[in-house]
């Protein structure tokens, strides 16, 4: 468990700070990206923890947070819409400072 939290965590911790490079540069449809990709490293940490395993898709992990961890599964409901939106829209910095401060919200909910 250790080594899978371990990449999880520097995973996030590399999302998260090329999110931030990305919204300081106006490139918001890879800065929404980036910040989902850590808000779902830091869901796959907290499942990990909790569970025992590391999701395996989208459709897994989303499906234990709405079943043992309701705060968690709604904030990644909301915003997964706007991680499919960034591959054919254009993303606006408030959609990009949203999913950020949701990442961090993750965070702090569970504790890193």
């Amino acid at each position: 468990m250790n080594e899978k939290y371990q990449i999880l965590l520097d995973n996030f911790k590399e999302y998260f700070s090329f999110g931030i490079e990305a919204l300081e540069k106006g490139r918001f449809n890879t800065a929404t990206t980036l910040f989902f990709k850590a808000i779902a490293a830091l869901c796959d940490i907290y499942i990990l923890k909790n569970e025992g395993i590391v999701p395996s898709s989208h459709s897994e992990r989303f499906r234990i947070l709405e079943e043992k961890h309701l705060q968690i599964y709604k904030i990644v409901d909301r915003d997964f819409p706007f991680y499919q939106n960034s591959y054919t829209q254009k993303m606006d910095r408030e959609t990009a400072i949203l999913l950020k401060e949701d990442a961090e919200h993750i965070k702090k909910i569970i504790g890193i």
